[in-house]
């Protein structure tokens, strides 16, 4: 049988995750992530682990083309891709928040709204009902209140520090955000017995203790 492949988040998520994956004592080399390669193949754990666009993660599980991978719930939440979402890995932990200039909070009716995630935006606005009108943006979304651009921002928010240097103030808090573990829906079926160990050593690690004290 083909070795399992996995996608991971380029960047600090994939860190994170050979991290999480070695500590569940899988053989991942600590240094793997210091190549330029985008594809390792670890014939010791019969693993194939890709790295891509945080943003392609859930493309490639949907498809078959990884049978697991591992992206932050923001990308979740945009991409809204046909997929088994199996394990909150409890790192990478931020929000979705709307986000402004302090006097312009209470003034704002029909809004437009900046964002890197418009198609959670728009389902998040039709569902409470309010008339906006989303520009896309793909970085420094701060600038787009400080300009006129836009009224406000939905944006992933970590420590606020951002925000606070621009002078901008959180509006809303939407929903907490952290990294996931998701599993193609074929995949899960013809290779479960591979897949749920792997689940079940990550889970362990992550909530292990939490489950000791049960």
């Amino acid at each position: 049988m083909d070795n399992l492949c996995i996608a991971m988040a380029k960047g600090r998520l994939a860190k994170e995750a050979v991290k999480l994956f070695r500590q569940a004592g899988y053989d991942l080399p600590e240094n793997m992530l210091k190549s330029r390669k985008l594809i390792f193949e670890i014939e010791s754990e019969k693993f194939e682990i890709i790295l891509v666009k945080p943003a392609d993660v859930p493309i490639y599980v949907e498809y078959g083309t990884a049978d697991l991978g591992i992206v932050g719930k923001d990308t979740l939440l945009e991409e809204n891709r046909d997929l088994y979402e199996v394990l909150d890995l409890e790192y990478g932990v931020c929000e979705f928040a709307l986000a402004g200039l302090p006097d312009r909070k209470d003034t704002l009716l029909e809004r437009k709204v900046a964002t890197k995630y418009p198609d959670f935006t728009r389902r998040y606005f039709r569902s409470k009902g309010e008339p906006v009108e989303i520009i896309k943006l793909n970085g420094s979304i701060e600038l787009a209140p400080l300009t006129g651009l836009a009224d406000t921002i939905l944006d992933i928010v970590e420590t606020g520090r951002t925000l606070k240097e621009n002078g901008l103030v959180v509006y809303e808090s939407i929903r907490d955000l952290s990294a996931r573990l998701v599993v193609n829906k074929v995949s899960m079926k013809t290779r479960q017995d591979e897949i749920s160990k792997i689940i079940e050593a990550l889970d362990q690690v992550v909530n292990g203790d939490d489950s000791d004290e049960a």
